[in-house]
């Protein structure tokens, strides 16, 4: 008889798998109750260390053109298609869904990344302006990306949940930590090798699971991450996170489940820039 091979998931830091600094993991049970992995337990420590990596990475990305930025993330989701069956497979085990409920999440899924990835080159032009100024000037505003942006992803979806949490940040030129669900941190784990075996440079996405409200305390209180998309979070600790990252004027949001472009624009900044006329 062949027994399964039960897998240790590692967290996804700086493009690297690393195991938890902790060594901590936890058991995560199926829909049914049964053992199905276990998953990194992230610290404060490894929460760090991807602050570190993607403050490296936010230069890169924020500087490569719109039109690349989606061609890169476009690119990502053409692998996930590559692992439909596997996605599926593991929201059937998360979730307790059937196949085809399973596949469906999926398709909606990947058609929910590209439809954040035909944002990126769009972004500036619809939501840019050209401001009616008095004198001999040009006055342009344009969006531009925060920085570094924590996501708590929620539990309602298991796939389209990260996907909604990840990809409008990337959209927006930013560069992303993503807390993974706690009940449903394998289809962040699928995506993080996703992105890994895809154009996304190191450390623009990092990946951390564990327990949100644990980490959530130094996610607010750490003076390197400028936003933070707190959809994941219960009405408590969400609450609390507010509190907790006023002391550095953090950019704290949360949305509902819904394809908006707010969603890419709440975590970017409007610049304002003055140009002399014929020069």
């Amino acid at each position: 008889m062949r027994l399964d091979v039960r897998k240790t998931y590692k967290l996804f830091i700086g493009g690297a798998f690393p195991r938890s600094e902790s060594g901590r993991s936890y058991e995560l049970l199926d829909a049914k109750g049964n053992f199905l992995a276990n998953p990194a337990l992230a610290s404060r420590k490894d929460l760090r260390d991807a602050v570190v990596a993607a403050r490296n990475a936010s230069e890169k990305w924020a500087t490569a053109s719109a039109f690349n930025r989606s061609q890169i993330l476009y690119r990502v989701a053409e692998v996930m298609e590559g692992r439909r069956e596997q996605f599926a497979a593991e929201i059937m085990a998360q979730e307790g869904l059937t196949k085809a409920q399973s596949l469906k999440q999926v398709d909606e899924a990947i058609d929910l990344w590209v439809w954040y990835a035909g944002w990126c080159d769009k972004i500036s032009t619809i939501y840019g302006s050209t401001n009616p100024v008095s004198g001999s000037f040009y006055n342009f505003t344009t969006p531009e990306p925060l920085g570094v942006v924590a996501v708590f992803i929620s539990e309602n979806k298991s796939l389209t949940d990260v996907v909604h949490g990840i990809a409008p940040v990337l959209a927006g030129g930013n560069v992303v930590i993503a807390i993974a669900a706690e009940d449903y941190p394998l289809s962040a784990i699928t995506l993080a090798e996703v992105i890994a075996t895809s154009d996304v440079p190191a450390g623009t996405v990092n990946i951390l699971t564990g327990k949100s409200a644990e980490l959530a305390p130094w996610v607010a209180s750490h003076m390197d991450i400028d936003g933070v998309d707190g959809s994941g979070l219960d009405a408590a600790n969400y609450e609390a996170l507010k509190r907790e990252g006023a002391d550095n004027l953090k950019r704290i949001q949360r949305f509902k489940s819904v394809e908006n472009p707010q969603r890419v624009l709440s975590f970017m900044e409007h610049k304002t820039v003055w140009h002399p006329i014929g020069i």
